[in-house]
């Protein structure tokens, strides 16, 4: 079993001067502990549920241009990338220049978009729940096409038209992941049964889990997909404070295919907090 860190708060110390020099210890403590994927949210106002919405919050993808250059194994993705805040065409090209310039380390993680308040707070269209999921869909062909070095024709869709889609340069991952947040039974597992290279859910209990990997696979089934194809990780709600507890949780995942788990450090000290933990719990982890 793998781990993931996944960032989603920066309230350091120092206040905003201190939050690149943060995030580069970051990079620097992830490599050390062998963690394969290093994430941040897709959002512009903090998640109000969980903290103020006027802290701190960075734009996803220049994060991982930053971290791009603090790293040099770990895959870099947004966890997940909101599906109405970028078109299509110009996400495909934004991810394809991070894999480009990291080396072959991109992700493409995505999810159907939530936060209604920071659509209207910046002026962001919020399309009802069916529409952000068809846009999503097309979305997913979209990057696909854009991604295949022997198709530059147009696209066209119910949301979106393309007259060309033209990707140069390529992708160097080939393919290039895609990861699908969210645990909706009827539209989201479908949807990573079509499209998806690994899947996220969260751990709300070994039990839920469970369950939706068994709807995961019926999709699968249902339309000629391997589901042993697709990555299973699950995104951990509290940052860990003792690594036997942690590992000994996490092998009940592992029972069920999730190969990697995903967690959230600390806001105020997310490096500290890796060079402590990370890394004895990466090893733990790489034994299950």
């Amino acid at each position: 079993m793998h781990l993931g860190i996944h960032v989603i708060a920066f309230t350091v110390p120092d206040g905003t001067p201190g939050i690149a020099p943060e995030l580069a210890r970051v990079g620097q403590a992830v490599e050390a502990a062998g963690v394969t994927h290093l994430s941040v949210m897709d959002h512009y106002f903090q998640m109000e549920q969980f903290r103020p919405a006027t802290d701190p919050m960075l734009e996803g993808y220049t994060t991982l241009g930053y971290l791009a250059a603090h790293t040099s194994t770990t895959r870099l993705g947004l966890l997940v990338t909101g599906v109405t805040y970028r078109h299509p065409g110009l996400l495909a090209k934004i991810v394809s220049t991070l894999d480009v310039l990291s080396g072959g380390r991109a992700e493409l993680g995505i999810g159907a978009a939530w936060y209604e308040r920071e659509h209207k707070g910046l002026g962001v269209p919020y399309p009802p729940v069916a529409e952000r999921f068809e846009r999503l869909e097309e979305a997913l062909r979209i990057c696909k096409q854009m991604w295949d070095p022997e198709n530059n024709g147009p696209f066209e869709g119910k949301h979106y038209q393309l007259a060309e889609t033209l990707c140069s340069p390529q992708p160097l991952s080939d393919p290039l992941p895609v990861l699908i947040g969210g645990g909706g039974e009827k539209k989201t597992l479908r949807l990573v049964a079509q499209y998806a290279d690994a899947c996220n859910l969260f751990t709300t209990s070994v039990a839920d889990v469970a369950h939706k990997l068994d709807v995961l696979r019926g999709h699968c089934d249902a339309v000629g997909r391997d589901y042993d194809t697709i990555q299973k990780t699950v995104g951990v709600q509290a940052p860990p404070t003792d690594v036997d507890t942690f590992v000994k949780d996490m092998a009940e995942y592992q029972k069920l295919g999730v190969d990697t788990a995903i967690v959230m450090p600390p806001g105020d000290a997310p490096a500290a907090w890796i060079d402590k933990l990370g890394a004895p719990i990466s090893a733990r982890l790489a034994e299950l």
